[in-house]
């Protein structure tokens, strides 16, 4: 396994902390798609049992980033580009509801302002890859928040692990573009605008655009 051992975990609420801890190594990067996951190997780098590290890989199975190899071996999820532009093609339909429910509200003008106060944090993390990760990853999480449709945030949370993977993973001399303020500020001045399909459509350009940057069409299977 090319990872470093994970800290040791106390005993309290075992499961969710290991759940926790397998997660986050998966969707930093420190383990790879293709990674082989060893229930054994985990238990001891986290200090429990290999049935709480089992729970934790079932769980991680749910979420689409941990899949069964060759007799039923456990690996990191290699997303296709065919499943990453399918990924960010469902972004754009709940996201696109999202601005839609927002703009409907009459709580816009506060949601406009809450979107641009998570443009500037976006903008002031510009050049630290890891805290524009997750600059990028709250303002769209807050997008979904703010149109008051709890499941449309349940479904939106559950695809989160796989877009950090998708974006973790992403390999090119350049680094992505589509965490940028300027990317995001259509989206908010759509909002604003209060014209729903307009909004609608920046939102799907947007989506269609991270799509390209992550799994180009010259890729395609």
């Amino acid at each position: 396994m090319s990872a470093d051992p994970l800290s040791s975990l106390d005993r309290s609420t075992l499961r969710e902390r290991a759940l926790g801890a397998l997660r986050s190594a998966i969707t930093s990067g420190r383990y790879r798609p293709g990674d082989h996951l060893g229930e054994v190997d985990l238990a001891t780098h986290l200090g429990v049992s290999r049935g709480t590290v089992r729970e934790a890989l079932r769980h991680l199975q749910q979420e689409g980033l941990v899949t069964a190899g060759n007799r039923g071996m456990l690996r990191v999820n290699e997303i296709s580009p065919t499943e990453v532009r399918e990924l960010f093609r469902v972004r754009a339909a709940l996201e696109s509801l999202a601005v839609t429910e927002i703009i409907r509200s009459a709580d816009r003008t506060r949601a406009v302002a809450a979107l641009r106060e998570a443009l500037a944090r976006l903008e002031s993390t510009e050049g630290d890859f890891a805290a524009n990760l997750e600059a990028d990853l709250n303002f769209h999480l807050l997008l979904c928040r703010l149109s008051g449709n709890s499941m449309l945030v349940e479904a939106w949370r559950y695809l989160e692990g796989r877009v950090r993977v998708t974006i973790m993973n992403y390999e090119s001399d350049e680094k992505p573009t589509m965490m940028s303020r300027d990317r995001h500020l259509p989206v908010v001045e759509a909002i604003e605008s209060g014209n729903v399909d307009a909004a609608v459509g920046v939102l799907e350009q947007h989506m269609a655009f991270a799509a390209e940057q992550y799994a180009p069409a010259d890729d395609a299977a």
